[in-house]
C-alpha cells in the first residue's frame, strides 16, 4: 500500500521486516502453494492459533514478493508510531466514525494501486476453527477477491489458494473455502469446524 506521503520506508521498518524475514528463513518455512499475482486482494489467512502466525505470514509473503496490509486502530496512528505503522502495511480505521469498517477499508484498497490486506478470518485464537464473515465483506465491497492462507506448523510451510470472487452467497463461498483447506489439511479439526458451518450456512440459506 503506498504510504500516504509517498516518502521512503523509514529505518525501523526495514530493521523490522529483516528481522522477520530472517526468523521466516531460520526457522525453516516453506511456500507449498505460490500466491496468485494480483494487484489487490484479502488474505484470508487461518488458522490463528499464534502471536507468531503474523510473522510467518509476513515472512511468506515477502518471499512472494508481496507487502502485506494489515487493519489498524486509528489512534495507534501517532507519533513515532504513525510512520511506522504505515511502512509496515497499516491501514487505520475509526470505528468512531459513522462510516463502517467495511466501507473505511473498501475506500483504502480504491486508493491504493496495490494492497494484499491480511485477516485473521478466525477472528481470535480461541475461536473453534469457525470463521467471521468481516473479510468476505471487505472482499465484495473493495471488489476485490479473496486468496486464502493455510499454514501447518508441523510440516514448517504454508501456501495460497487461487483468487476466490465473492459471488454474493458467502455460504457457498465458504464451502469453497473449506473445500480447499480440508483438501490440504483434511484431518484438521479447526478445518472439519469450517466446513461444518459452510454446510450449515448452504442448507439454512443464511447469510453471515
Amino acid at each position: 500500500m503506498p504510504r500516504p506521503d509517498n516518502r521512503k520506508p523509514s529505518l525501523l521498518s526495514r530493521i523490522v521486516r529483516r528481522i522477520i524475514w530472517w526468523i521466516y528463513k531460520l526457522q525453516g518455512w516453506r511456500i507449498e502453494s505460490p500466491m496468485p499475482r494480483l494487484d489487490k486482494f484479502v488474505i484470508a489467512g487461518a488458522p490463528h492459533t499464534s502471536n507468531w502466525d503474523f510473522v510467518f505470514f509476513t515472512g511468506a509473503t515477502a518471499e512472494e514478493g508481496v507487502e502485506p496490509g494489515f487493519i489498524g486502530k486509528h489512534t495507534l496512528f501517532k507519533g513515532w508510531m504513525k510512520n511506522f505503522l504505515f511502512d509496515m502495511g497499516g491501514v487505520p480505521v475509526d470505528r468512531t466514525r459513522r462510516a463502517n469498517y467495511v466501507d473505511q477499508v473498501a475506500e483504502a484498497f480504491a486508493k491504493a494501486d496495490r494492497l494484499a490486506l491480511v485477516i485473521a478470518a478466525e477472528g481470535s485464537r480461541s475461536s473453534n476453527g469457525e470463521w467471521k464473515s468481516g473479510f468476505y465483506h471487505i472482499a465484495q465491497a473493495a471488489e476485490v477477491p479473496v486468496v486464502v492462507a493455510w499454514v501447518s506448523w508441523k510440516r514448517r510451510v504454508l501456501g495460497f489458494s487461487e483468487p476466490i470472487w465473492p459471488s454474493g452467497d458467502y455460504g457457498r463461498d465458504l464451502k469453497k473455502i473449506s473445500d480447499y483447506l480440508l483438501s490440504k489439511r483434511p484431518n484438521y479439526d479447526r478445518y472439519r469446524v469450517l466446513g461444518a458451518q459452510a454446510d450449515r450456512l448452504v442448507t439454512g440459506g443464511k447469510q453471515a
